[in-house]
């Protein structure tokens, strides 16, 4: 994933995605290392990256897989901010 794919880094996080060979849907996951905070910390990042990404999910194509590496910013940064970074994924997984 890592080493094949390409990575879009943003303010708030950076993406490591990755083209498959077989469209077995579109898979998201998420990382957040123990510096950024404590678990509801960490979890709260998540949950807000992970709607953001849910809301646009059906614009990406079936055969990607993303990793997204949380950064401090993806926990105050405003929702307009969040949008538009993950637009700046799909618009580069999509072409």
């Amino acid at each position: 994933m890592y080493d094949n794919g390409f990575k879009v880094p943003c303010p708030c996080f950076v993406a490591f995605c990755w083209k498959s060979s077989q469209p077995d849907g579109p898979k998201v996951g998420f990382t957040a290392p123990r510096a950024l905070g404590k678990a509801t910390v960490r979890n709260r990042m998540k949950r807000r990256v992970r709607e953001t990404i849910r809301r646009r999910f059906p614009t990406l194509g079936a055969q990607w897989h993303i990793v997204v590496n949380l950064r401090r910013t993806s926990l105050t940064a405003p929702q307009s901010q969040l949008d538009s970074e993950v637009e700046k994924v799909i618009a580069r997984c999509n072409g």
